[in-house]
């Protein structure tokens, strides 16, 4: 099966680690943070139920938001790099749709080539001092649905999608009619592996290639 897009997760899927997670970490809040990240991954909570009340916790400044851009470009799993160059390769449009902070995403993208307007993620708001306001509340991807609504919006243009990810949000694009590719490379959740269009356990990204070319 070939598509003319593939779409990437990013926490998990590209990078090893979960971005919100970690800034929890940084400010001493990881389990209260990670317990909420993990209930809506797992479809035990909708994401708008956690979203807002994750950042609220953390607020994170610009100074976190660059330091986690740092530690998901040291973090990346296995295989992203071939893997995006074998894609790039072959003309395939490649973006990034996830549920984390657009900020800290871009510079990851713009080492593998990926063009920031195909990143799409949520918005931080700054203050002139660098301090955390808010988030994009409008953004459809704090809110469940979301990346159905993205995939959406992308299968209007190209007629072959595809969705690469660890979690509950990324299933969510078979409601946009996008083939689905589960990826347990970091974390395996039962829920994805039963309702994924296909599943991939090998801990590199490269075993998605045969699926996807």
């Amino acid at each position: 099966m070939s598509f003319d897009v593939v779409c990437f997760d990013c926490d998990s899927t590209l990078s090893r680690i979960e971005g919100i997670d970690e800034l929890a970490r940084r400010n001493g809040i990881f389990d209260e943070v990670a317990a909420l990240t993990d209930a809506a991954m797992n479809g035990e909570l909708a994401l708008e139920e956690v979203y807002a009340k994750r950042l609220e916790l953390i607020k994170p400044d610009k100074a976190s938001i660059d330091w986690l851009a740092a530690l998901y470009i040291s973090e990346l799993v296995d295989g992203v790099v071939e893997t995006v160059a074998a894609l790039q390769a072959n003309a395939k449009q490649i973006h990034i749709i996830s549920g984390g902070l657009r900020q800290a995403i871009l510079p990851l993208a713009a080492q593998l080539g990926i063009p920031e307007q195909h990143v799409h993620a949520v918005d931080i708001e700054f203050g002139a001092d660098g301090g955390y306001l808010d988030f994009a509340r409008h953004s459809p991807l704090a809110v469940s649905g979301g990346k159905a609504r993205i995939c959406r919006r992308l299968r209007m243009q190209h007629s072959s999608l595809v969705m690469v990810g660890d979690g509950k949000t990324d299933l969510e694009a078979k409601q946009a009619g996008a083939y689905m590719i589960g990826f347990g490379g970091v974390v395996r959740r039962p829920l994805v592996e039963d309702q994924a269009d296909c599943y991939v356990a090998d801990a590199s990204l490269t075993a998605i290639l045969p699926h996807v070319l």
